[in-house]
């Protein structure tokens, strides 16, 4: 195979200058280091682009034939890790390009008929991100699975319910990691709706005026499984709003990981010691042989601020652009890819990460019983009882800070003793004192009851099937 790292200009556009561009410029102008992710979109977009041509008789039968023979060997030499990429071809379009011309002779210089690189990369991209956002899609789907299998299990273990990292009220571990599911489903729906802008063709745009053949841009989008066209063609080659608007898709996901990451690494610590994560999933210290550290969920934490800088990089990339396309669109490419990167490796790690996940009820249970978190349910009690919710606030919080100064759980204290708080209360006030009758007095639908839990996993277990 000929090596065009040997070409010295890029005969593309040579006619036009007097002198070959500069080494050094050449390597701060090229994209084929990292755009060659996008070879095959960037293939089937051809692919589609000379069948149409095609049909509107602007190319020949056998040029199209031609096209797609070459077209079919050049994915192969990529896929088996054979083709030879070419700096001085800037771009993966060109060297595809070079290379199909070179295979095929003038059917490959007439492919570029009645489009330019500025619809053909916003094409490309947006063939990528689509591939992306499914396979993402996936894997939400596999996470969500993972937090529901674990979530059955402990619809009835008892954890206590923080605000402000104190501890506020029981509930059940099951209702917690169900608040995790319901994020991931508003992330999943983000994404979908996301999807709609992403699907659409900017290829027949060209440059930025559209193209004076007879093209059929609606029959190349059926055949790319676009849901329409760029109706702009100054909007289609210049627009990057649909990978802003992914990427905060994107940077929306990893705050929920990093949100519940963070709640893991304090879970797993022996002041907490509520679940252990599997070794797995963990290091130790070079010094100190004792630890175990929770290195995903850290890392997760870390890698959120990554996906947020992208997303801060694109908006600023797009802030200053007037209308069309522009040099600078280049620098999309790499947030966006690594993004789409870091959320992909975070979420398969994830849902395998929380199937590795030990849960110590027992623990769990004990630190309910700190910090009063049936005062809420006293204070319900003797309003059903007839006393104003107001009123009930005060006399509970006398009864805590009476707890506080025993030393002991409001459920410990003597009725007799209870009663000079409010003489509303009777022996029947200890039910409610209790870290059971807390959770099912919460019995409607968003609550920590058991039941109620069970019912939503249900509901969730029926919404990921279809």
């Amino acid at each position: 195979m000929q090596d065009p790292t040997q070409e010295k200009n890029n005969d593309t556009w040579s006619g036009r200058f007097n002198e070959p561009v500069a080494e050094l410029v050449k390597r701060y102008t090229a994209s084929v280091g990292f755009d060659h992710k996008l070879a095959l979109f960037d293939i089937q977009g051809s692919l589609a682009h000379a069948q149409m041509l095609a049909a509107c008789d602007i190319i020949r039968l056998q040029d199209l034939k031609d096209i797609q023979r070459g077209l079919g060997q050049i994915e192969n030499e990529i896929l088996c890790g054979e083709f030879v990429w070419s700096l001085d071809l800037e771009d993966v379009h060109l060297n595809i390009e070079k290379r199909l011309t070179t295979l095929v002779g003038d059917a490959g210089k007439r492919l570029h008929t009645g489009r330019s690189r500025n619809d053909q990369v916003a094409t490309d991209v947006r063939l990528y991100l689509r591939s992306a956002i499914d396979d993402l899609l996936g894997l939400i789907k596999a996470l969500q699975g993972a937090l529901l299998d674990l979530a059955e299990q402990h619809t009835s273990t008892i954890m206590p319910g923080f605000t402000h990292l104190q501890v506020a009220q029981p509930i059940s571990f099951a209702h917690h990691l169900m608040a995790y599911f319901e994020m991931l489903k508003r992330d999943a729906e983000r994404l979908r709706d996301c999807r709609k802008r992403v699907n659409r063709l900017p290829l027949g745009a060209a440059a930025l005026a559209g193209t004076s053949y007879p093209i059929k841009r609606e029959y190349v989008a059926e055949l790319l499984g676009f849901d329409g066209v760029c109706e702009n063609s100054l909007d289609a080659v210049s627009d990057r709003d649909f990978a802003i608007e992914f990427t905060a898709c994107a940077a929306l996901i990893m705050t929920h990981l990093s949100r519940f990451s963070e709640e893991l690494i304090l879970w797993m610590s022996p002041r907490f010691g509520f679940i252990d994560i599997a070794d797995r999933f963990c290091t130790g210290s070079s010094i100190m042989p004792q630890k175990k550290n929770p290195d995903v969920p850290e890392l997760v934490r870390g890698k959120t601020g990554r996906v947020n800088g992208h997303l801060v990089a694109l908006l600023t990339l797009m802030k200053g652009q007037p209308l069309a396309y522009n040099k600078d669109n280049q620098e999309d490419k790499e947030p966006l890819f690594d993004t789409v990167e870091t959320l992909t490796q975070t979420l398969r790690i994830y849902a395998d990460m929380i199937g590795g996940i030990t849960v110590k009820p027992e623990a769990m249970r004990s630190a309910a019983l700190q910090g009063y978190a049936t005062a809420t349910d006293l204070a319900d009690y003797l309003v059903k009882k007839g006393l104003p919710f107001r009123d009930a606030h005060e006399a509970v919080a006398l009864a805590v800070r009476f707890a506080e100064q025993r030393g002991c759980d409001l459920s410990d204290i003597g009725l007799a003793e209870l009663q000079q708080f409010s003489t509303l209360i009777g022996d029947d006030v200890y039910q409610v004192l209790t870290l059971e009758g807390s959770l099912a007095s919460r019995n409607h639908i968003g609550g920590t009851a058991p039941n109620q839990v069970a019912a939503a996993i249900v509901r969730a277990r029926n919404g990921l099937a279809k």
